[in-house]
């Protein structure tokens, strides 16, 4: 015989049935889903009074690290944003964890990425001459560098570069802060720009953005996108090349070289890990066709 469900638990499902008139195979699988959360959250020693947001993203990332694929894991989210929902307009819980988290992306393929060589083609690709060229090459090896997205480049200010320690600090989605590292390369890109670009640039405005336009003000996502396809094209690059692709290389040019999983979460500013994991599937592939290639037994 299974546990006694919580009150609040029952309550809900009591709703499902008699209100809502679900189906008995629905109800069953509220059933099931929240049976687990709850075992789950007693496993950390954790009441439903005292579940946050941290513990609903903690116990999507176990699934996901079990093996539930992303539709199994929305599922999961969709009976516990319910459940939650309904046992605050009831007043037996005083907090909705699950109100603003979202649901576990569902890749349809692999992302895509340049390869090493791809994209030393793409940096090294020659720039407008002067401020703009100057401006140019730094988006592109901050991108690079710092895996951020086209947006977070663009909203990043003048001060949360820090020149001396060689670390930008970006801003990601709902608000959530980061600190990067960057390399020699992009920091030499960024000391050019600042030195020999921005002051021309901003010489008509105060503007408070680390890249700005050429008309001093805050660079935009179609800029960035035009500079990141311009130099595509003159790099001769026959793939479809976009900012998001930098982000991709960046995270699978460190896996690759050895980073720790958990590392590289933390550099892109992903909240959970298994979004991050897709990476080493890339990675897997890589290895893959190595084997393949040079294994006798392949």
């Amino acid at each position: 015989m299974s546990d006694p469900l919580p009150a609040p638990a029952r309550a809900f499902l009591d709703y499902c049935r008699v209100e809502c008139r679900l189906a008995d195979n629905t109800l069953q699988a509220y059933e099931r889903d929240l049976r687990d959360f709850l075992a789950w959250l007693a496993g950390r020693r954790k009441t439903l009074a005292r579940a946050g947001a941290d513990e609903v993203r903690a116990y999507l990332a176990a699934l996901a690290r079990q093996g539930h694929k992303a539709a199994t894991r929305t599922r999961r989210l969709v009976t516990l944003r319910m459940f939650f929902r309904f046992c605050v307009t009831e007043k037996l819980l005083a907090q909705d964890p699950a109100a603003d988290l979202d649901a576990p992306r569902r890749w349809k393929a692999l992302p895509e990425f340049l390869t090493r060589r791809e994209a030393s083609a793409l940096l090294d690709a020659s720039q407008p001459a002067g401020a703009l060229g100057l401006r140019n090459r730094a988006v592109l090896e901050v991108l690079y560098a710092a895996g951020g997205r086209a947006s977070e480049l663009c909203d990043a200010l003048l001060s949360w570069y820090e020149p001396e320690a060689g670390r930008l600090r970006l801003r990601g989605k709902r608000g959530k802060e980061r600190i990067v590292p960057l390399g020699e390369p992009a920091q030499g890109a960024l000391a050019a720009y600042l030195n020999g670009a921005r002051p021309q640039l901003t010489r008509a405005t105060k503007a408070a953005h680390l890249f700005v336009s050429r008309t001093g003000r805050r660079l935009d996502r179609a800029s960035v996108w035009r500079i990141v396809r311009a130099a595509a094209r003159r790099a001769g690059l026959s793939k479809r090349i976009y900012p998001h692709l930098l982000r991709h290389s960046f995270a699978t040019h460190l896996l690759e070289g050895g980073a720790n999983l958990r590392v590289v979460q933390e550099l892109l500013g992903h909240a959970d890990v298994s979004t991050t994991e897709i990476y080493t599937h890339v990675d897997a592939r890589r290895l893959r066709t190595a084997y393949d290639a040079f294994h006798p037994h392949a």
